[in-house]
C-alpha cells in the first residue's frame, strides 16, 4: 500500500503515462491536420461530449465504488484477524489452568500455550502468503521449526490446518480439566470468528471482479478519448491537446484506480500490507508470550508498505 504522497502520485501517473503519451500524440496530430493542413472533415463540433462524458462518468464512478468496497472490505476482515488473533492470545494465557498444580503440569499448561500462540502467528503469515499466491512453509519454519512444518507440507490449505492443530491442543486443555466450559465456549468463539475471516478473504481472493466491469469502461473511455479532439479541434485549433488530453488522462487515471484496487491481495503497491499487518500480529503476541526474539514493524520501502 502506497503510503507516502509524492510516491502516490508518481506511481498513479507512471501507471497512466504510456496511454496518456499517445493521447497526446494522436490529439496533436488531430490539431496539426485541421488547422495547419486544413483536414476540415476531422472538426465533429456536434458530438454530444458533455452527455457522453456525463455516462462514462457515472459508469466509472460505478465501478470505482464496487473496487474500493472489495478493498475495504479486505481490510475490515483483516481487521478481524488482529482483533481476534489478540484475544486468542490473551485467552490463551489467562483462561489455561491446571486442575491441579504441580511442577510438571505447570510445565505442560505453559508450553502448550506457548504452542498456541507461536501456530497463531504461523496461522497469519500462512493466511498472508495463500492470499498473495505464495508458498508458506519457509516462513512458517522460521516460527515453527522444520519439524513442526512438516505436518503441513502436503496441506492445501495451509491457514484451515494450523487452526486444526490450534483446535486439538485448546480441546486436549478442555479435557483435562485445564479450561471450564465457559471459558472454552468464549475461546471457541475466537477460534470460529477467524475462520469467518478467513473465509470472506478467500472469497474476495477467489471471486474476481465481473469481466464486464473492466472491459467496458475502458471500452467506453478509449472511445470517449479518441473522439475528444475530434468535437473540440474546431474551437480549440492548436490548443486541443489542452484540453481533450487532460480530460482525457483524468478518465484514464480513474479507471486506472479501479483497477489498482479491484484485487487487493496481487502482492502489488496497491494491495493491503499484508507483510506489515501480519509483522504487528506477531509483535503483539510474542508480547504477551514475553518472547525474547520479537521482531521490528515493517517498514515503508519507497513510500510503499508491504
Amino acid at each position: 500500500m502506497i503510503i507516502a504522497a509524492g510516491a502516490s502520485l508518481s506511481r498513479i501517473l507512471r501507471d497512466v503515462g504510456r496511454v496518456a503519451g499517445l493521447l497526446l500524440f494522436y490529439d496533436t496530430c488531430v490539431a496539426i491536420a485541421y488547422v495547419i493542413f486544413g483536414w476540415s472533415w476531422l472538426s465533429m463540433p456536434h458530438i454530444p461530449l458533455a452527455i457522453f462524458g456525463g455516462v462514462i462518468g457515472v459508469i466509472v464512478g460505478f465501478r470505482n465504488t464496487s473496487s474500493y468496497a472489495r478493498w475495504w472490505e479486505a481490510r475490515t476482515l483483516w481487521g478481524q484477524v488482529v482483533n481476534q488473533s489478540r484475544n486468542l492470545g490473551r485467552q490463551t494465557l489467562s483462561m489455561i489452568e491446571p486442575a491441579e498444580p504441580s511442577d510438571a503440569s505447570a510445565f505442560e499448561s505453559s508450553d502448550v500455550q506457548r504452542q498456541v500462540i507461536l501456530l497463531q502467528v504461523a496461522y497469519v503469515h500462512a493466511l498472508r502468503c495463500q492470499l498473495r499466491g505464495l508458498l508458506p512453509l519457509q516462513d512458517l519454519k522460521q516460527i515453527l521449526g522444520a519439524e513442526t512444518i512438516e505436518r503441513f507440507r502436503t496441506s492445501t490449505n495451509v491457514p484451515l490446518s494450523i487452526q486444526k492443530q490450534i483446535s486439538s491442543l485448546l480441546t486436549k486443555c478442555f479435557e483435562l480439566g485445564w479450561i471450564d466450559s465457559v471459558r472454552w465456549a468464549a475461546i471457541d468463539r475466537s477460534l470460529s470468528e477467524l475462520l469467518n475471516a478467513q473465509g470472506g478473504l478467500e472469497r474476495i481472493k477467489n471471486t474476481p471482479i465481473p469481466k464486464q466491469y473492466d472491459v467496458f469502461p475502458q471500452i467506453f473511455v478509449t472511445v470517449y478519448c479518441l473522439l475528444l479532439p475530434l468535437g473540440m479541434v474546431a474551437d480549440l485549433g492548436l490548443f486541443t491537446p489542452l484540453g481533450s488530453t487532460l480530460v482525457g488522462l483524468i478518465l484514464l487515471t480513474l479507471d486506472e484506480i479501479g483497477r489498482d484496487l479491484e484485487n487487493p491481495f496481487e502482492n502489488k503497491v496497491h494491495d493491503l500490507p499484508l507483510n506489515a499487518i501480519a509483522r504487528n500480529i506477531e509483535i503483539d503476541l510474542k508480547e504477551l508470550l514475553q518472547d525474547p526474539n520479537v521482531p521490528e514493524p515493517e517498514k515503508a520501502v519507497d513510500g510503499v508498505l508491504w
